[in-house]
């Protein structure tokens, strides 16, 4: 708990009285037998008055009543405990999912991170609430009923000195081998929870290839393979109540078998019989919930390590090389120098090699190879999305190492080739490029990127409710819906990576002219297979196999660069019918 007590402190509260309350409750626990002994060896025994037994009984009833009181108050300020600190743990461990870098998130997967902020949260959340209601409770009722018991009858209190090193051996082997069965557990819901979110992401490809007979065949393995790992684990906690109920019943036996003796010489009482057996229960209840304490705690302990490694994970990409975190973009000159790139370290594996590139702010730029070839993986450089292994990347002169992230990426606009739409309005989409956009501004980004139309064909317009992940609108919709949506940032450098491979060619040559007429001061990058997409480009890159293969005009490549006129001739027929569109 030591990792989370700056959360603690802010409901020390909770985390004081719930104790407190259950440690009241507890000693009315051990006192009640107490005073029901007396009742049996006094007033029925020695047949005292009734008014001494319904005295008896009143001080029973007020001590139920206070039980009751307390144990509720002790719940209470347990459950709102323990739910406000995975509350700020959830809320945390989110926020350090979202500085995560792109290289970061890689070495996490999608369905590990949703266990995490979920299960592995509420593990923790759970054994707060455990130790809360038991961490003093049960220790208070094994100690008061151990004393309770010799007080009554030392000699016959002589069997916990057996029974208690028994059932301590028995939770330490259990918690020895429950430990890394969880952990097994819980990566086998990482699983589960990534083949759940492809399978629901990607519904219309598993349809559309008729896979379905595929992914249930593909869950009923991970599922059978999680059910096998949750047995494996539970398994040995399931063992746990039986071989404690055969404990508690033997020793029961040898209590009745010791004290009938002593009943029959009058040594004791039939009252403190029974008041003894009542404390037997409670020290071995007491056991039984500080072992299921230690248990969960083993669980959690496994969720714990889990969650640390996201909280604990060193991000590389941040704010502590920013050498100038206030400077903005103001041109949109860009410059690589000497730039390699790998996806892993200290492999000899680079996807770029040796780039060498400058790019004047405000040109329209052309970016056009081979699939897999770099172009997606250079431009991600820019905004910082990946850093590089080598070289150095500059925008208007300045590394952007040391721009802040948020000023950096506050100047650029950057169009992923997957198009993500959220719930909501079309408007409200469009506003995440700028969230206190007016109408008048949003409809103007939406003409520019030639969504306008589309958009006001729909029955409530910019009012129309987007499906998930933009499901009812077509390929090319969503395509122009994430331009506009990138244009309202008014960004100095705007990179549409084949962000209009969706289009015809036409809305792409109008989406064209229209960036060339309405952002003329802004860097525009934009990525493409078709060579009609950048073929009235400024400048066009063509890269092949990680490097740069040529650049200039399309009139200089096709004469000068090999890999360009390769995909021109490729597209030689697409190139003649754009031309004659």
């Amino acid at each position: 708990m030591a990792r989370y007590f700056k959360y603690i402190k802010k409901y020390w509260y909770c985390f004081v009285l719930g104790p407190v309350f259950m440690v009241l409750e507890a000693t009315g626990e051990f006192l009640l037998p107490y005073i029901n002994a007396s009742i049996i060896n006094n007033g029925v025994g020695k047949r005292a008055s009734t008014s001494y037994i319904l005295k008896c009984g009143g001080y029973m009833s007020a001590l139920a009543v206070f039980m009751l009181i307390t144990g509720v108050l002790g719940a209470y300020f347990a459950i709102k405990g323990s739910s406000n600190l995975a509350a700020d743990i959830r809320k945390n461990t989110y926020k350090k999912i979202q500085k995560l870098s792109f290289s970061d998130i890689d070495k996490f997967s999608t369905g590990s991170l949703i266990t995490r902020i979920t299960n592995d949260i509420t593990q923790v959340q759970s054994f707060t609430a455990t130790l809360l209601r038991g961490v003093f409770r049960s220790p208070v009722m094994l100690i008061g009923a151990l004393v309770m018991s010799f007080s009554l009858n030392a000699k016959l209190a002589r069997v916990f000195l057996v029974v208690i090193p028994v059932l301590a051996l028995l939770m330490f082997v259990i918690i020895r081998t429950c430990n890394p069965r969880y952990i097994k557990m819980q990566e086998g819901l990482d699983n589960l929870n990534t083949n759940i979110g492809e399978t629901i992401t990607n519904e219309r490809v598993i349809k559309s290839f008729v896979r379905e007979e595929y992914q249930k065949k593909n869950f009923r393995i991970l599922n059978a393979r999680l059910v096998k790992r949750t047995i494996n684990a539970l398994k040995i906690m399931m063992l746990m109540m039986p071989a404690y109920n055969i404990i508690i019943n033997v020793t029961t036996l040898i209590v009745i078998a010791v004290s009938s003796r002593q009943i029959n010489v009058g040594d004791m009482d039939i009252g403190s019989l029974t008041a003894f057996i009542t404390y037997l229960n409670q020290v071995l209840m007491a056991l039984n919930f500080m072992a299921n304490i230690i248990l969960q705690g083993s669980r959690a302990a496994a969720s714990n390590r889990r969650i640390a490694e996201v909280l604990d994970y060193s991000v590389k990409l941040t704010d502590d090389t920013a050498k100038q975190p206030d400077k903005v973009i103001e041109k949109g000159d860009i410059e690589f120098r000497s730039v390699d790139f790998s996806y892993f370290e200290n492999k000899n594996d680079n996807v770029l090699n040796n780039i060498n590139l400058k790019i004047e702010g405000g040109s329209f730029v052309g970016i056009i190879g081979s699939t897999g070839s770099g172009k997606t993986t250079l431009v991600s450089l820019i905004p910082r999305l990946y850093d590089t292994t080598k070289g150095e990347v500059f925008i208007d002169g300045t590394n952007v190492k040391d721009y802040s992230l948020y000023n950096l990426r506050e100047g650029i606009s950057f169009v992923l080739q997957k198009n993500t739409l959220f719930s909501g309005t079309v408007a409200e989409n469009l506003r995440w490029g700028k969230e206190n956009a007016t109408d008048k501004e949003i409809k103007e980004a939406a003409k520019i990127a030639c969504a306008d139309a589309f958009i006001m064909a729909q029955k409530d317009g910019y009012d129309t409710e987007t499906a998930q992940d933009g499901k009812n609108f077509s390929g090319g919709q969503k395509q122009r819906l994430c331009i506009a949506r990138a244009l309202l940032k008014k960004p100095k450098i705007l990179i549409l990576d084949d962000s209009v491979s969706a289009v015809d060619t036409a809305t792409d040559a109008a989406i064209r002219k229209n960036l060339r007429e309405y952002m003329p001061s802004t860097t525009k990058i934009v990525i493409a297979q078709r060579i009609n997409s950048v073929i009235d480009a400024d400048t066009i890159i063509v890269i092949d196999k990680g490097e740069i293969a040529g650049i200039g005009n399309h009139d200089t490549l096709i004469d000068s660069c090999l890999p360009y006129r390769e995909i021109y001739l490729s597209q030689k027929d697409l190139n003649e019918g754009g031309a004659a569109s």
